[in-house]
């Protein structure tokens, strides 16, 4: 193959959802991944789904083992040393969440593809991207063997994640690459062990933040905040169950021990780039924007790039029709400045950043609590916090 209409740079949500939207309009892609099918799918990583991510895939015919196997969630657990509350996110926005790590997403979108003959070339390195100015881009790739050849497009998309080589290009032209560090990391652990709790729960105390999810029945995610700095062999498994029993336990509530399979360092970024896109090239999920995990917004606002970008991109090669295309930047960014505003806020309450000065550590820490229970304790405050937490639905374009 030397041509198609679309080609995708990365087989992660974002381009795989992509790929799988413009298939059901008719219109073929490549998707381009460097990695074999077996480190994508086994490559775990957070997943709690917007209602609206889970309405996307129930929709598209994605959606039958989520609704088997997924873990549903009507409500989450704020807790402050030990006192928890539970803010019903159905009660006040008739939604739910779905707890689904994004590997499985991806496990059921490739098998999707595959089954509808698309094209995923896996262990496929993209060397560069030509001419995506002109009305013919190109990108050139190394296939695992070393064999390099190039397949030409209409259009071309980075959904190739962080590193983005579409973003350096985009951002090479004059687009800008806005970002934020946070001063605080999480530590997070895999355990085989029965659930702690059936909902998750955020837990802030004055030793630090504490996670408590669930992947399924016997397996547990776990996080605790650390040091941007930290490394793997700072946290034997002692110190990992000394701190999480001291941030989470309360009469209700104790964190279950047992094995633990894996462990990381999360260092907690938020990046935006805009505008998503150049001539004929255009970058979704982690390759556009970065968000911290405490909001859960990461694989969510994929989905939502691609419900923009899929109709756009059939409209532009069905009928010759840009204008969504050309808009696509301008209908994407609110909802992303959106999560960013709702993950910053979430850390910002839950996370207690020392920094040496007694005083204004005290000062900042009632601050921070003061709010966090402003907003626990109203009914305006709840809410909010369940109406950003489940998300607000996908746009909609017809083609």
């Amino acid at each position: 193959m030397d041509s198609t209409p679309v080609v995708i740079i990365g087989a992660g949500p974002a381009g795989l959802m992509l790929s799988h939207l413009l298939h059901l309009e008719g219109v073929e892609s490549v998707v381009i991944e460097q990695q074999s099918r077996e480190e994508v799918e086994k490559t775990v990583r957070a997943g709690i789904l917007e209602q609206g991510t889970v309405k996307l895939m129930r929709r598209t015919g994605v959606g039958e083992r989520l609704d088997r196997e997924a873990e549903i969630d009507e409500g989450i657990e704020i807790s402050i040393a030990g006192e928890a509350q539970r803010i019903d996110l159905h009660k006040y926005t008739g939604n739910i969440v779905a707890v689904y790590p994004q590997h499985e997403v991806l496990i059921d979108l490739i098998a999707r593809r595959l089954a509808d003959n698309g094209e995923i070339w896996f262990n496929t390195t993209v060397e560069s991207i030509e001419g995506h100015d002109t009305d013919s881009p190109s990108v050139t790739y190394v296939k695992q063997d070393g064999t390099k050849a190039t397949i030409s497009a209409q259009y071309v998309v980075g959904a190739d994640g962080s590193k983005s080589l579409a973003r350096k290009i985009i951002t090479g032209e004059g687009g800008q690459r806005l970002k934020h560090e946070y001063p605080y990391a999480w530590f997070g652990v895999m355990v085989n062990a029965p659930q702690t709790n059936r909902e998750l729960i955020y837990a802030t105390h004055p030793e630090g933040f504490a996670l408590i999810s669930t992947r399924t029945p016997d397996v547990q995610r776990y996080y605790v905040q650390c040091n941007p700095t930290d490394t793997v062999d700072m946290w034997p498994d002692e110190r990992i169950w000394e701190e999480l029993h001291k941030r989470v336990d309360s009469e209700k509530v104790t964190v279950s021990e047992g094995e633990i399979t894996d462990k990381a360092v999360l260092r907690f970024r938020s990046a935006v780039t805009d505008p998503m896109q150049s001539g004929r090239l255009f970058i979704a999920g982690d390759a556009a924007h970065t968000v911290p995990p405490t909001g859960a917004k990461g694989l969510n606002l994929a989905m939502s790039d691609i419900s923009i970008l899929a109709p756009a991109l059939a409209r532009a090669v069905k009928k010759s029709d840009v204008k969504l295309l050309e808009d696509y930047t301008s209908l994407a960014l609110p909802r992303i400045w959106r999560a960013q505003h709702f993950s910053y806020w979430m850390s910002s309450m839950l996370h207690s950043v020392p920094t040496g000065d007694a005083s204004n550590d005290r000062f900042q820490t009632e601050r921070r609590l003061a709010e966090l229970k402003t907003v626990i304790s109203t009914e305006a405050g709840r809410q909010l916090l369940a109406q950003q937490y489940v998300g607000y639905d996908l746009p909609e374009f017809e083609v």
